[in-house]
């Protein structure tokens, strides 16, 4: 019991620190506006089986008699040639989409960081070289040119399309990190602890890696929508998720071949992709704010 004020007063100061950082977000209100868009497709994602109207329509199911029909009560987006409801297939591909954004950053943000900190902190030695001449060479190639050359390596699947799109992203978090590690280095709390006898992994770690969390953070809230986008552009030329599975990519791309005549097929999930990527964007912009300002 003896450890309860202790308690109170860091969880009062957590929420202090949350209720500012909501202030300095919020004063952005098209940020505040993208993360209303971003709850409201997580939402969707999350609970499409009690929300959408027709949740078999994921799946391998015909029905002509409902083909083709253009967007009505009933159908709120229409439904595509095969007699199936767009709205719901919309509804199951927002998992998929945030499946791929997630996945990704989950897996190119360590990498990136720990191959940027190492650089960055080791930097004129050999290990810093070898480390940046790969990255020039992966960065020297356009993310969705080597995502789309690996993806058609592979069997076309979500696995395989988020493993292409990781192999193309994480130099930028190598490159971000590497840069703002090789200026704190040389800060005198870093060389306090070199001094003081720290190991190398304490100092790249506990000391180094917490001063680059804000802008890591703010580059991975902005590349989350753009990270959907790539992987929507795989599925459009047929290297993503494989039907019967829908994908907003390969839904576009699907009712492309019948513009303009049926464009409710392509136009409704070509406009949830610019809803998720412009929503993050928005959001992005309001968290780069929040952790840049001053207090």
């Amino acid at each position: 019991m003896e450890h309860a004020p202790e308690q109170k007063v860091i969880k009062r100061d957590i929420g202090e620190a949350l209720r500012k950082n909501w202030y300095k977000f919020s004063l952005n209100k098209m940020s505040v506006v993208g993360l209303c868009i971003i709850l409201a497709v997580l939402l969707l994602g999350v609970f499409q089986p009690v929300i959408a109207p027709f949740p078999d329509h994921s799946g391998a199911v015909v029905d002509f008699s409902n083909a083709s029909r253009p967007p009505s009560a009933e159908h709120f987006m229409g439904t595509d040639v095969m007699g199936r409801d767009i709205f719901s297939r919309v509804l199951y591909a927002f998992r998929g989409a945030l499946t791929m954004g997630v996945g990704v950053l989950a897996v190119v943000v360590p990498i990136g960081g720990i191959f940027g900190l190492i650089g960055g902190y080791y930097r004129g030695r050999w290990i810093s070289t070898v480390i940046l001449r790969v990255t020039d060479i992966f960065l020297a190639l356009p993310p969705l040119i080597l995502a789309l050359c690996v993806g058609a390596l592979m069997r076309p699947t979500l696995f395989n399309s988020m493993m292409a799109i990781c192999i193309s992203w994480w130099p930028w978090y190598t490159r971000l990190v590497y840069g703002m590690t090789a200026s704190i280095r040389n800060e005198m709390y870093v060389k306090s602890a070199e001094l003081l006898g720290a190991k190398k992994r304490h100092i790249i770690f506990k000391e180094i890696l917490p001063n680059c969390l804000g802008p890591v953070f703010t580059k991975m809230t902005l590349d989350m929508g753009w990270v959907i986008l790539t992987g929507a552009s795989l599925s459009f030329v047929g290297l993503g998720e494989q039907p019967p599975t829908p994908a907003l990519g390969t839904m576009v791309s699907d009712g492309a071949m019948f513009l303009p005549g049926l464009w409710w097929i392509s136009i409704f999930p070509a406009i949830c992709i610019m809803i998720i990527v412009l929503g993050f964007n928005l959001m992005g912009d309001g968290v780069k704010d929040m952790l840049s300002s001053e207090e």
